[in-house]
């Protein structure tokens, strides 16, 4: 019963019968046979099937919620059993927002020197699909903002408030200030982040909140991008303060406070709400209030 709820989660995420035999290691026909099996046991139709994969039926929405509650369950329990036997072993899957990639060594750095036996994946998404891969049992958590769009039901742990500041070379416009306003910034040849990244999206509000827009001469869904262009002298960005410290931007480049207002949003990690949560989860969420706490302590 469980592979074939694994095979049927596949299946609604991938939507399509080939990819999701491939991410279950399956073949098609094996595939197929477990979710008309399942169907069989459970007396509905989950699939609307035609020459193609078009879809979950109304009985197939009901039951996809039930599958990942219980095939999150069975992870639980087969993690905590060999956390019994082994200790904490593992690997944990994160993705993380591009803006907060720059502080996960700060969570996965000492949780590892308590736990040595467990590995990490990190991977650069957006914010919707940080949330999607949580929804899927793709990541065990994710690190993302917490208080500017709907997040639905999850655990939650606040890092740190992210404020922005101009990235600027020296001799451009504003160079010489100690802080910029908003409504200045539509002046400058900016780099950022593409549209589907919610730190533009919190980027574009704030500036249309002072009235003014902007048209990014370069926009890239890579940090690297745009430090790259930034180091050139010749565009500015709009990058969080922790971004800034973590790569100590020095002379000619200089980090200057945006203002009026004085913005700032509340970036966490967050996992799928549920009792009891995996040992290795569980392990996180503590790393990452113990984490929460040095913030503060430096803020």
């Amino acid at each position: 019963m469980i592979d074939k709820l694994e095979f049927f989660i596949a299946l609604a995420r991938e939507e399509h019968f080939g990819r999701a035999a491939e991410v279950c290691g399956v073949t098609q026909p094996t595939l197929s046979a477990g979710i008309k099996q399942l169907e069989g046991q459970l007396g509905v139709m989950l699939v609307l099937r035609g020459s193609r994969f078009q879809g979950l039926t109304p009985e197939g929405e009901q039951v996809l919620v039930w599958a990942r509650r219980i095939v999150g369950d069975t992870r639980t329990m087969r993690e905590e059993m060999r956390a019994a036997r082994h200790g904490l072993s593992g690997r944990i899957r994160i993705a993380a927002i591009p803006t907060a990639l720059a502080m996960v060594a700060r969570l996965t750095t000492p949780f590892r020197a308590k736990h040595p036996g467990v590995t990490f994946s990190v991977l650069s998404r957006t914010s919707i699909e940080v949330l999607s891969l949580l929804g899927n049992f793709d990541i065990d958590a994710g690190i993302t903002y917490l208080d500017n769009e709907p997040l639905g039901r999850v655990t939650s742990v606040p890092l740190y408030d992210e404020r922005y500041q101009l990235i600027t070379a020296i001799g451009n416009p504003y160079s010489d200030r100690d802080k910029v306003t908003w409504a200045e910034l539509s002046q400058l040849p900016l780099c950022l982040l593409t549209p589907d990244m919610q730190n533009r999206r919190i980027i574009d509000q704030h500036l249309a909140e002072a009235g003014t827009q902007v048209r990014p001469t370069l926009e890239s869904n890579s940090m690297i991008v745009l430090f790259s262009h930034i180091r050139t002298g010749k565009w500015s960005s709009i990058m969080p303060l922790n971004l800034s410290e973590t790569f100590g931007f020095s002379e000619p480049i200089r980090a200057i406070p945006i203002v009026e207002p004085d913005a700032s949003h509340t970036v966490g990690l967050v996992a799928t709400l549920r009792e009891p949560h995996t040992p290795l989860v569980s392990a996180l969420l503590d790393e990452a209030m113990a984490l929460a706490d040095d913030f503060r302590a430096r803020h």
